[in-house]
């Protein structure tokens, strides 16, 4: 949802850093379309059904999309902040800081936009958004773009398990939300509750939600046009979701820990515990053990879960980078809605209030994923960047301006 691709502009002095190149890259296919294909995966999960009655069991799409399609949502996040302030070579001195405004002036857009959104949402939503999480990702970003890789991985795996722990912790202190989707009026009512819902409690818990975002910033540090380095993506990202996976097998399912799970919540049955394992915690995990946090369950935010969907997501990223090299045109239509998601996740959306899908999902579905792929290719063929991204970086661009006096920013 970010641009990743916009040149910085030329800074001359050593105050403001190295001298930067005016040269426009070519977008990277590969990360376009991984973003494309989680739109497609938040699509699914917001209109086709979860539970498979043939097989009594999840459905193929749940078990393939449901929490790492957003987590997906947030590595790439991290790739584009780290494309957008210099790639491999982070920008320096004021150029960092214009950076940083223009970041700052996206996180408000962005939060503001989900807050809008979040207006013409029904009280029971179809879908729980993530622009207004996505806000708070983007401002909790700032202090740390300037980082170099082994500083961002080293903190990326301390918030992949420190989050939760913290989440876990203040549970029983912080308030409880009432609606999945803030609006303008829960944020002026009950400000605390909104922040406490963005960052520990919600869907999509900023604080915890940083191992994606700051593993995307490393990501985005190397040099992603090198094969070597898209391999190394893929087979590290699945080595990582296999081994979060077996440390749930050895522990949980062999070690004794579905035992704790049971008598540290007698109120649950088996059952009920194996629901929260597949389909996710409602509303939120139990915190009367700190088993709980073995879990790999969509959503419930645990260690496991986040190194399982980091590792699931670095592996895609790494494949579509590999896969673009020799049939980049055959990834066209998910890697044209990649450049725009903001403005077709936030269409997506509002169709979803009209509450049309529930009769005929998989036409639904279709419908959405079509109409999405035929515009975002006529609209980028006729204009180029997608009309909300086109938006929000002209604000971004305005900000960075201001922190680069006697420059403007290209558009």
């Amino acid at each position: 949802m970010v641009n990743v691709h916009r040149p910085a502009p030329r800074a001359g002095t050593a105050e403001e850093g190295p001298a930067l190149p005016l040269v426009r890259r070519r977008r990277l296919t590969g990360v376009d379309a991984a973003r494309g294909l989680a739109l497609v995966g938040m699509m699914s999960i917001h209109i086709l059904p979860a539970w498979d009655p043939e097989n009594y069991g999840p459905t193929l799409q749940w078990e393939l999309f449901a929490g790492r399609a957003a987590a997906l949502f947030a590595l790439l996040a991290g790739v584009g902040l780290a494309l957008s302030s210099g790639g491999r070579t982070p920008h320096r001195g004021r150029a960092m800081t214009a950076d940083r405004v223009g970041l700052l002036v996206r996180a408000v857009l962005i939060t503001v936009l989900g807050l809008l959104v979040n207006e013409v949402m029904p009280a029971d939503p179809p879908a729980y958004g993530i622009l207004v999480y996505y806000g708070m990702f983007f401002l909790l970003a700032i202090p740390f773009l300037h980082l170099p890789v082994r500083a961002l991985l080293g903190l990326a795996a301390a918030a992949a398990v420190l989050g939760p722990v913290l989440m876990q912790s203040l549970r029983g202190v912080l308030p409880a939300f009432e609606v999945y989707n803030p609006t303008f009026a829960d944020v002026l009512a009950e400000p605390g509750t909104v922040l406490a819902q963005v960052l520990l409690t919600g869907t999509y818990p900023a604080v915890p939600y940083l191992a994606y975002l700051l593993t995307g910033l490393a990501v985005g540090r190397l040099n992603l046009r090198a094969a070597r380095v898209q391999g190394r993506l893929l087979w590290a990202g699945l080595a990582l979701a296999v081994g979060a996976w077996l440390v749930y097998w050895v522990l949980i399912l062999q070690g004794g820990g579905y035992d704790q799970l049971m008598s540290s919540t007698p109120w649950l049955s088996e059952d009920r515990i194996d629901e929260i394992i597949v389909w996710g915690p409602d509303p939120v995990l139990p915190d009367t053990s700190w088993w709980w946090l073995l879990v790999p369950g969509p959503h419930t935010n645990t260690p496991v879960a986040i190194l399982q969907d980091l590792g699931s997501g670095t592996a895609v990223l790494g494949a579509l980078l590999l896969l673009a090299r020799r049939a980049g045109s055959w990834l066209l239509p998910l890697s044209v809605m990649g450049s725009m998601t903001l403005t077709l996740y936030s269409a997506h959306l509002l169709a979803l209030a009209a509450m049309l899908h529930y009769e005929v999902p998989l036409l639904w579905f279709l419908i959405h994923v079509t109409v999405a792929a035929l515009f975002a290719v006529a609209w980028q063929r006729s204009f180029g960047r997608g009309p909300l991204e086109r938006v929000v970086a002209r604000a971004a661009n305005a900000g960075r301006d201001l922190a680069l006096p006697g420059r403007r920013s290209r558009r």
